[in-house]
């Protein structure tokens, strides 16, 4: 585990808020000089804490109304079952994230869609096909109570 101090832990939380700050507006924030700024955060890229910068796009602007989680059964569990459904799973572009599971299921899938149809596509003609799938059950988003991608940073012992 990397070690970080209270300027990085600031610097860090300031860049989940807005990952498009520059060095300057860093150094406003978080009390240290610009140059201190781009110094830390280059060193937070290198040892991979900052993984990378994105922009949060609105997906029910752009129409995609649907999330469902799916939850997968696989017909055996061997090393070359699991490896040919998570290259099934790495090629559909619906499916944003995927999760291996202890309990009932083997995985548990978060896919965005532009409505039932699409849905109904994904679970009938790609997952429930494939091979490596024995049981598909889905679950449709009634309403987000909290959509959260920041990490905890207050919860990091100094």
């Amino acid at each position: 585990m990397v070690q970080l101090d209270t300027f990085d832990l600031k610097l860090l939380a300031a860049l989940q808020d807005d990952g498009r700050l520059t060095n300057q507006q860093l150094a406003d924030l978080i009390g240290l000089s610009a140059s201190q700024c781009s110094r830390r955060r280059m060193r937070l890229e290198e040892e991979k804490v900052i993984s990378g910068y994105h922009a949060d796009l609105a997906g029910e602007v752009l129409g995609f109304e649907l999330i469902a989680f799916i939850q997968i059964t696989l017909a055996t569990h061997s090393p070359d079952n699991a490896k040919k459904f998570r290259e099934l799973v790495g090629r559909v572009d619906a499916i944003q994230e995927a999760y291996s599971l202890t309990g009932d299921a083997d995985y548990l899938l978060k896919a965005v869609l532009r409505n039932l149809k699409s849905l109904s596509d994904i679970v009938n003609n790609v997952l429930m096909p494939h091979q490596s799938v024995a049981h598909v059950r889905s679950s449709i988003v009634l309403d987000k109570l909290k959509e959260r991608a920041k990490l905890p940073l207050s919860t990091i012992q100094k």
